[in-house]
């Protein structure tokens, strides 16, 4: 079986997490966090044994203990790619990469990521790893980035170099498409998969604000096939005249779009809710919305 195309230079990835570790800014992973705390609270059941992936310095797990769904995990491992990252958090933790999970099949009830998966070259991949860690009827969470994300960053980067350069190369990764989340689960074998998308504006005084907030959350550039010529003054202040232009409000600040998608799904067990076969259904649609049934291409 062929190996899936290498997008990230994981290495490199480690490298600006360990870079970030000591002043990370959480402010969109405590966004996450915290949804993802709500949707445990929602659930009516005890895990006895979680593993969070991407947990950075442990913010999930501070959300957790101060929420109704504190009582719901009554043990969780905290799993992240950057052994800096944890050096900040408290409790069980281990250095793993999302792409090889440590985690033995069934070992797990539930599996949580806050913000990390997007930089795994192999998402279906990974998810299929997810699923088999856990038993049956377990429950998977997670936020990811979506494809909306950091849209007028990219617009602006990418003008500029093109008409300062001539050519211009990938300065923003990729992301994830809102509307294949449901899809992406069941291809991995998750039952009952829900995806929504919750699309986030954030305010600076200034692109360069938003370009160092990127740095302090580990979020920037580093896929495999990144421009070889660093990003240039001349092309960096040029981005940031578009940006201006296009992208501020009447006060002068800019926005920065983040969107966030958010997949819930379970490992498949015999006794969860199946859908019903085709044409099964005890009563008609029309008869139930007191209507006259007509066929197709009759008018009304």
């Amino acid at each position: 079986m062929a190996e899936p195309p290498r997008l990230f230079d994981r290495q490199l990835h480690r490298a600006r997490l360990a870079r970030a570790a000591n002043r990370f800014e959480p402010f969109l992973k405590a966004r996450a966090a915290h949804d993802l705390v709500e949707r445990l609270e929602a659930v009516n059941r005890r895990f006895e044994r979680a593993a969070e992936l991407g947990a950075r310095t442990g913010l999930f797990a501070r959300v957790l203990a101060d929420s109704e769904a504190a009582g719901k995990v009554a043990w969780l491992v905290q799993a992240d790619f950057s052994e800096a990252m944890l050096g900040r958090a408290h409790g069980p933790r281990i250095v793993a990469d999302e792409s090889r999970l440590p985690l033995a099949d069934e070992s797990v009830d539930l599996v949580v990521s806050a913000l990390s998966l997007h930089w795994v070259d192999d998402l279906v991949g990974a998810m299929i790893q997810i699923r088999r860690a856990l038993k049956p009827d377990g429950l998977f969470l997670g936020a990811l980035f979506g494809g909306a994300t950091l849209t007028e960053l990219r617009q602006c980067l990418t003008e500029a170099e093109v008409d300062l350069t001539g050519g211009a190369g990938p300065r923003v990764s990729p992301f994830l498409d809102g509307y294949d989340g449901a899809a992406l689960l069941q291809r991995a074998g998750f039952a009952l998969p829900v995806a929504d998308v919750d699309t986030l504006t954030v305010r600076y005084d200034h692109p360069l604000k938003l370009l160092a907030d990127l740095r302090a959350m580990g979020e920037t550039n580093v896929l495999l096939e990144r421009p070889g010529r660093p990003l240039t003054r001349r092309v960096l202040a040029r981005a940031c005249e578009l940006y201006a232009e296009r992208f501020a409000s009447s006060d002068g600040r800019v926005t920065a779009t983040f969107e966030i998608v958010t997949l819930t799904g379970w490992a498949p067990h015999p006794d969860q809710q199946q859908p019903l076969r085709p044409g099964s259904a005890k009563m008609r649609l029309a008869d139930a919305l007191h209507t006259t049934e007509r066929s197709a291409g009759e008018k009304a």
